[in-house]
């Protein structure tokens, strides 16, 4: 039985630098950079600190065309992690979002940056394992031109000659069946029975927001065009689109990246997704990855008939490894499972649910499953996986750090790795694209020099004095650029520093809990609220500086049979080690928007006091949008603060604090009946984080103490 994955809160990870009277600027570049295939973007020369239910065994693909018009995409660069980091504003956790389609794409464009096309040896890199396909799909195109009525002489036999796309999907889903049919003596082992199901009108159930597709291909014979679809049983998502011309960008590709993130949304142990445009004829194959997208040469299905019939077939054959899915999971008596070695003996680890699957294309994609060791089901354990700069420090490595030096309400280290796919190490570039080299895709631009003085500023609250930084753009079509590299025939001649990469991580704690808005009372989270602010001092006295207080970061321990923390901080992805002197954090926007202080909205040196101000946000955020510990709402005027520009969300939460009255007046319209009777203490803790309505001005470690003593005092108060 496939999982449906469900998460009522998605953050957004948000890590960027402050430009400085550059705003105009970009903005006239990039309007006036559309043009043809390519993208315009401006690049920062710092690091980034980024962002299945394996179904049922149904293999569904699918083809849609029916969604508005998508722009392209911005991305950005990275260098030294330590100090600074790259704007990344991704799709991955929006909080309580309704994901209406202008408000995703408006960020899918700069999660996916430049999507790269027309590499040669795509088809060999992600079809050359299929089993017998060569073979096979030589002797079905030969049979294909016999006969009397072939069904190829000079292009397909009953190709709608405009390219109407409900004559295509008939005559694709009536064409893939005969190819199926003619293909089944040249099989070696055994596949899935799969039919085409045309459905243009009907949605996909699992997306957040209405999202449908044109035609699936399935493996249940019985199914019809009534049939209910669910994201987690699609393989292979794919784009129609009449007109040639609309293989572009703007057009069809980031539509395609739209499913491509449903997909990998809706399946947990999904590493990459495979898909495909057809506009017109012509046809490419894409691949979809936690750097982004890249394609195949576009060919045309009416000339190449042998590459169609062998786009088809593999897709039709592929196993469940090549289409994407992780095999470190494996699945026997009804359980999913991986297997560890832990201090030099082998570990089974049984997996009890998803807890939380990133719903992103690129980025980090964390995805978190409750687990237990084989035999003790009464331990609770947490495997994270995500996927890291390899620049990046591992989190793992911290965690057994801050593990080992006795930090309270923490995850504590259990177990972490680099995970091992065709015997090394699994990433991007080499495990997943197979060598694939960016720089001959035919969408390639090689980086040009800047003038020598793009500044970017990063204000330091210690005395409000101004860093500037040098720094150069980069090429539009090199911005986020994705270099692959895979476990098939590797190219490494291409490797440059320049074009970033990604390494699957995994991480597992001995600590479990549920996202602290799902306590079971008020004074429950209230108490958890100052257990995290008690952890996160003791996490700082050991050097440490969380910088991503976020909603889903928060958790609570409400079970008596459960050894974890009462209460916890999680996730030390953006954690930095703080200098003991001088400044405290790193230069740049670090966090996830919705809970971001404002000062590190607009660029200041992250310090702990920042993220004391983002508790402060949590709490406001659970008020808002939680009627209880069960139910959630999605607020118009609060959810735009996901998607817009950080200089206008510091204004706007200025404006919430600045004025006593003003902020009561926004509780008691906005606050759920349910938290109502935390408003005054709300206020009060309004009023210590900002005296006298204002940012701090200096640090104060005695905040620490104040916001502890306000929510205790909340606890004892009988309103609440």
């Amino acid at each position: 039985m496939a999982t449906q994955v469900q998460a009522p809160f998605f953050e957004t990870t948000y890590a960027t630098v402050s430009v400085i009277g550059l705003n105009n600027v970009f903005v006239g570049l990039i309007i006036a950079g559309i043009v043809g295939e390519f993208s315009v973007v401006l690049l920062v020369p710092i690091i980034t600190s980024a962002a299945c239910a394996l179904g049922n065994g149904l293999g569904y693909y699918a083809w849609g065309s029916d969604y508005p018009v998508v722009n392209r995409a911005v991305a950005a660069a990275f260098s030294n992690f330590t100090w600074m980091t790259t704007r990344l504003h991704n799709t991955s956790r929006f909080a309580n979002s309704s994901e209406y389609r202008k408000d995703v794409d408006r960020v899918l464009r700069d999660e996916l940056g430049v999507m790269y096309v027309g590499l040669p040896r795509f088809h060999e890199t992600f079809f050359g394992r299929v089993a017998d396909l060569t073979t096979a799909s030589e002797a079905v195109f030969k049979k294909c031109m016999e006969g009397g009525e072939p069904l190829f002489s000079n292009g397909w036999s009953g190709w709608p000659k405009d390219a109407n796309q409900d004559d295509v999907l008939s005559w694709f889903a009536e064409l893939s069946e005969k190819l199926a049919t003619l293909a089944e003596d040249y099989k070696s082992i055994p596949t899935h029975r799969r039919r085409p199901l045309a459905q243009p009108n009907k949605p996909i159930q699992g997306s957040t927001a209405e999202r449908k597709l044109d035609v699936d291909f399935v493996d249940n014979p019985k199914a019809g065009k009534d049939s209910r679809c669910h994201w987690s049983q699609i393989l292979v998502p794919g784009e129609l689109k009449s007109n040639p011309a609309a293989d572009t960008a703007a057009k069809a590709w980031l539509d395609l990246g739209t499913y491509a993130r449903e997909v990998l949304a809706a399946q947990d142990i999904r590493r990459f997704v495979l898909g495909f445009t057809i506009c017109g004829s012509f046809m490419r194959i894409w691949e979809f990855d936690r750097l982004g997208g890249l394609a195949s040469e576009r060919f045309d299905i009416n000339e190449d008939g042998l590459r169609f019939v062998s786009t088809v077939l593999g897709f039709l054959w592929m196993n469940e490894e090549e289409l994407g899915f992780d095999p470190t999971f494996t699945a026997a008596n009804g359980q999913r499972f991986i297997e560890i070695e832990r201090n030099g003996s082998k570990e089974r680890l049984i997996i009890d649910e998803v807890m939380q699957r990133a719903r992103c294309v690129a980025g980090r994609a964390t995805t978190c499953w409750k687990a237990h060791r084989e035999g003790q089901p009464q331990i609770p354990l947490v495997i994270k996986d995500s996927w890291q700069y390899p620049e990046r420090g591992e989190e793992g490595a911290l965690l057994r750090e801050v593990t080992s030096k006795g930090v309270i309400n923490i995850a504590r280290h259990y177990y972490h790795e680099t995970v091992q796919i065709y015997g090394t190490d699994d990433d991007v570039r080499n495990n997943v694209r197979g060598g694939l080299d960016v720089t001959s895709a035919t969408n390639y631009r090689p980086e040009r020099s800047a003038p020598p003085s793009s500044t970017m500023a990063s204000v330091s609250r210690k005395g409000r004095s101004s860093s500037v930084a040098a720094g150069k753009k980069r090429s539009s079509s090199q911005a986020g650029a994705s270099l692959p590299h895979s476990k098939r025939s590797c190219s490494t001649s291409q490797a440059s520093g320049n074009l970033s990469n990604r390494v699957h991580r995994r991480v597992i704690l001995r600590d479990y809990g549920t996202p602290i808005y799902k306590a079971s009372s008020r004074t429950s989270l209230l108490a958890a609220l100052d257990g995290c602010i008690e952890g996160h001092e003791s996490l700082r006295k050991a050097g440490i500086l969380h910088r991503d207080i976020s909603i889903n970061n928060l958790l609570i321990n409400e079970d008596v049979n459960n050894p974890s923390w009462p209460s916890l901080l999680i996730d030390l992805d953006l954690a930095i080690k703080e200098p003991r002197e001088g400044a405290s954090g790193a230069k740049g926007k670090t966090g996830t928007r919705a809970f971001m202080a404002i000062g590190a909205l607009l660029g200041e040196q992250h310090s702990f006091m920042h993220d004391l101000e983002s508790f402060f946000w949590v709490l406001f955020w659970i008020c808002i949008h939680c009627k209880g510990p069960d139910e959630h709402r999605v607020v118009a005027r609060f959810d735009k603060w996901n998607y817009i520009d950080t200089e206008e969300l510091a204004e706007q939460k200025k404006g919430q604090v600045s004025h006593e009255g003003d902020f009561i007046r926004t509780a008691k319209e906005n606050f759920t009946p349910y938290y109502q009777p935390l408003i005054p203490w709300v206020n009060r803790l309004r009023k210590a984080v900002f005296p006298n309505g204002g940012w701090w001005e200096r640090e104060d470690g005695g905040l620490y103490i104040r916001m502890r003593q306000i929510l205790q005092e909340a606890q004892k108060d009988p309103t609440t």
